[in-house]
């Protein structure tokens, strides 16, 4: 597997999204309780998102929503692909595990390198994995094992793989992302605080740090669009007002904000919504 530089870092060219089923309001699995989901306009927000995927030229793959799966629309957790490599995971909830099936064929009909989480023993979310162009961050959380870290730092031999400890949290996602091949985007509370030391001491790499005020408005896109530069997707202005002041400040980037506040009651972040692939042909 040929190692991604950092000028192709946000390069994607496919999507894998997941509709939401109306199963989703009284069944989705949640931290604790945030009030009520509107399904209507979670799927509006939803279908923004999709939309701004393509406006952006993905060729975006819509699977339709499970009705089994309540938590189905939160893809990212199904697999990680990094480069042409796609590992199938195994989700801590068990009640995810088969949310993997459909995710895994449409993989494999891309003609990635499928590979697949066999180990009873191991579990991985794909929101616990953070893959700044350099390396690879992985939240041990109560949904990421040991086991499951160590089999994506096997199947992702080129990249230094680093366990960050998450606690209080779902996934080490819900409260960093990356805004670029050198920024990471950090929440303010105690517990980012304490996971953003924890990775610079991991790390052999410095990074430029992007705090903003709101932990979970740290979840964030980032892409690089021949053509556009640096663009990146974060919460809307009027959900995290005083994040989106933060976001503002960076310089030379095409900033979309996409709301999310109905998906966010069940713990789902901009991230979770999407696998992103880098892929020449199309789907």
């Amino acid at each position: 597997m040929a190692a991604i530089t950092s000028s192709s870092f946000g390069h994607y060219s496919h999507a894998i999204v997941r509709g939401i089923p109306a199963s989703l309001p009284a069944a989705a699995l949640r931290i604790e309780n945030q009030g009520e989901v509107n399904l209507e306009n979670a799927r509006r927000e939803h279908a923004v998102y999709v939309e701004t995927l393509k406006k952006l030229g993905l060729h975006v793959h819509e699977l339709a929503a499970d009705e089994q799966f309540p938590d189905c629309v939160f893809v990212e957790d199904a697999a990680v692909v990094v480069g042409g490599t796609a590992l199938i995971t195994r989700p801590g909830a068990p009640s995810r595990r088969k949310e993997v099936e459909v995710v895994k064929s449409v993989l494999e009909d891309l003609h990635l390198n499928v590979v697949e989480m066999q180990d009873e023993s191991a579990t991985l979310d794909g929101g616990d994995v953070l893959f700044t162009g350099k390396e690879i961050f992985v939240g041990m959380s109560k949904r990421t094992n040991q086991r499951g870290a160590e089999i994506l730092a096997d199947t992702f031999k080129d990249y230094a793989v680093s366990k960050i400890p998450v606690t209080d949290r779902l996934h080490l996602k819900t409260i960093c992302g990356a805004a670029g091949p050198n920024v990471i985007v950090i929440g303010t509370g105690e517990a980012p605080q304490k996971v953003l030391k924890t990775m610079q001491q991991m790390s052999d790499y410095r990074y430029e740090k992007l705090t903003v005020p709101d932990d979970v408005a740290a979840n964030c896109i980032y892409f690089n669009i021949p053509g556009k530069g640096n663009v990146l997707i974060h919460c809307a202005q009027e959900e995290f007002p005083e994040s989106a002041k933060v976001f503002q400040k960076l310089k030379d980037y095409t900033l979309i904000p996409v709301p999310n506040s109905e998906l966010a009651k069940v713990d789902g972040g901009l991230t979770c919504l999407s696998i992103l692939i880098n892929k020449s042909t199309e789907i």
